[in-house]
């Protein structure tokens, strides 16, 4: 399926986000959302995507 992933196409093969960042190489902490909602990482597992989802996942950044 394709999915929008941070503004640019890809095509996935899992069911869910936790399998689609797993996928695609994002793992660690990360923040993430579905379509603009928030997905807490617990819920990702059980988190269903379908073609055409926009995915946002960032990861935290350390500096000063």
């Amino acid at each position: 399926m394709q999915i929008d992933l941070n503004g640019r196409a890809q095509t996935i093969f899992g069911p869910t986000l936790a399998v689609a960042l797993a996928e695609l190489g994002l793992t660690g902490p990360l923040a993430t959302a579905v379509n603009g909602q928030f997905v807490a990482g617990s819920a990702r597992a059980t988190t269903a995507l379908k073609d055409g989802d926009r995915v946002e996942a960032l990861l935290p950044m350390q500096g000063g």
